[in-house]
């Protein structure tokens, strides 16, 4: 499959990443991420490795669009938890002697 990272012409196999990633220790992942085997990557390692250029020089999106056009499966940016509402201060006080208060 032909695509472009970083302005440049590649020509990518699903095959052809495999065996690029075969033997690649994955890096901790902070971001988007890629499943390639049963390794997760984070797409900038990714992308380092199969473009051979500096992964300042690419972004993770056009990373992701490439492993999804091949079939891989991509994991956006890790959730974050839904902000909890502090309990006020009469359910402070009510939870402390285990009666139930609402407001």
């Amino acid at each position: 499959m032909r695509c472009v990272i970083a302005r440049f012409p590649f020509e990518l196999t699903r095959n052809g990443v495999l065996e690029s990633m075969k033997g690649i220790k994955p890096e901790e992942v902070v971001g988007e991420s890629v499943t390639i085997g049963r390794r997760v990557y984070p797409v900038k390692q990714v992308g380092e490795v199969i473009t051979r250029q500096d992964r300042r020089d690419f972004s993770a999106g056009e990373v992701v669009r490439a492993m999804t056009k091949l079939g891989f499966t991509c994991h956006g940016l890790p959730g974050t938890a839904a902000p909890t509402r502090a309990p006020s201060p009469l359910q402070q006080a009510s939870a402390m002697l285990g009666v139930s208060a609402t407001i």
